[in-house]
């Protein structure tokens, strides 16, 4: 998936700002509600599915521009440990419930008994697909890629199919 995802991720985001956002300051303040999400997935390296992962995430109330900085940590049944921040951008369809959401965020990886990713940084983005109820919940399907960005010559890349619920307070 290389750089796939991060590169859709800021183009997206950055268009969004420059059509919806610049008029009245590029990266004003705005609100949008706490989220606390789970998620539950498959981990896959080079094609095989090697592990499972549990990821916790914290999206804050508060937006900059079309950017809503959030917090995540992930463990996965091998003991490998990723922790990182970073940002979301979502967009909805009108009034259906639907949305797609774009992230991105760099953080710290722990390698327990799975695989060498080549460095202790490692970036995560990713996409997620699904509905929002209307007090906010949202359940959804997120596929993210982890890699290093070439910050060592070894990064073979990680990815990860999940399960998400999202729960606004």
């Amino acid at each position: 998936m290389d750089g796939t995802l991060a590169a859709l991720f800021l183009v997206a985001s950055l268009t969004d700002m420059g059509v919806n956002h610049c008029g009245s300051g590029c990266f004003a303040s705005g609100e949008e509600r706490d989220r606390i999400a789970l998620s539950f997935g498959e981990v896959q390296y080079q094609g095989a599915s090697v592990d499972e992962e549990i990821y916790l995430r914290y999206d804050f109330g508060r937006t900059f521009g079309p950017f809503q900085p959030i917090v995540g940590a992930s463990v996965t049944t091998r003991g490998d440990a990723w922790i990182g921040a970073g940002a979301a951008w979502t967009a909805t369809l009108a009034d259906t419930g639907l949305y797609a959401q774009l992230h991105l965020m760099p953080g710290i990886y722990s390698r327990g008994s799975g695989p060498d990713l080549g460095h202790t940084v490692e970036f995560r983005s990713g996409a997620e697909l699904g509905y929002q109820t209307r007090n906010g919940m949202r359940i959804g399907i997120s596929y993210d890629h982890r890699s290093n960005a070439e910050l060592s010559s070894t990064n073979p890349g990680l990815e990860t199919i999940q399960f998400r619920v999202s729960i606004p307070f």
